[in-house]
């Protein structure tokens, strides 16, 4: 019989980059393969700035989840791609704040599965959760988050580069709207990606995506701002990644504009 674990293996495509663990190289960790190195090696040669503008991305999470907890006093938070683990998970950085928050992940990268178990290290008072989901199944997530959420109450939904992850095809901004409809008034909509307004980057992405398991889809900033409409944007609105809220307004480290993001509340 096939146990759980072989599955796991069978799915893990070691001769195939996967984003988790591409990024999770570009991050500086050590849970990646040689495919996955030798792709994030190809996107730096083209663009040099990937890893400073992955870097950005993880502290627009910490920015965000210290908002989200504790301006908007949100308790429970749904993460939808969410990585291989590193320093400041969700999870840390919201019951640093609030002990009681609650916390569902979710990603379908095999990888990520495999070191859930290091994701699932909440405070007593508090709980996380790990659902291995695809982000274009939307109903069968809000059903797992529901055994460890009450979607009665307002939930913190980050999208932090997994929308870019979805094809046109695919539909992404209906695929934010399903979750979105499945969380009460007062939650909000954290979510960040990539802008095809940097030639370099594009050319990145398309080396990537010529060798990668899963491929990354560059978009306008002014189509990444659709995917909060009928929400109320927190100030400053939709805005490039590394600016939004910086301290001193300054992003602590610089580097191209090629993300933007914005968190939103649906009323």
């Amino acid at each position: 019989m096939t146990q759980p674990h072989d599955d796991v293996r069978a799915r893990l495509q070691t001769d195939r980059p996967h984003s988790a663990r591409v990024w999770n190289y570009l991050l500086g960790g050590k849970d990646n393969y040689p495919v996955d190195s030798e792709a994030g090696d190809v996107i730096l040669s083209t663009f040099p700035e990937f890893a400073a503008v992955a870097r950005q991305q993880r502290r627009f999470l910490a920015r965000a989840v210290r908002f989200l907890a504790g301006e908007a006093g949100v308790r429970q938070f749904l993460d939808i791609g969410t990585g291989l683990p590193t320093a400041d998970n969700t999870h840390e950085l919201a019951q640093r704040i609030a002990p009681e928050s609650r916390i569902v992940y979710v990603d379908n990268d095999p990888l990520v599965l495999v070191h859930a178990q290091a994701l699932l290290t909440s405070s007593p008072e508090g709980a996380c959760a790990y659902v291995d989901a695809d982000v274009r199944d939307p109903e069968r997530i809000l059903a797992e988050a529901a055994k460890t959420l009450d979607l009665s109450r307002p939930v913190a939904l980050t999208m932090l580069g997994i929308v870019g992850q979805i094809s046109d095809a695919d539909r992404p901004a209906e695929l934010v709207r399903t979750l979105l409809d499945g969380l009460p008034a007062g939650s909000y909509l954290a979510l960040s990606d990539g802008t095809n307004t940097n030639e370099a980057l594009n050319r990145a992405v398309e080396a990537y995506n010529g060798q990668s398991a899963n491929t990354y889809h560059l978009r306008s900033p002014e189509e990444i701002a659709t995917y909060f409409a009928g929400l109320d944007l927190v100030e400053p609105g939709v805005v490039a990644t590394a600016t939004w809220r910086a301290e001193d307004g300054r992003p602590e480290e610089t580097a191209a504009d090629v993300s933007v993001c914005g968190i939103a509340v649906k009323r």
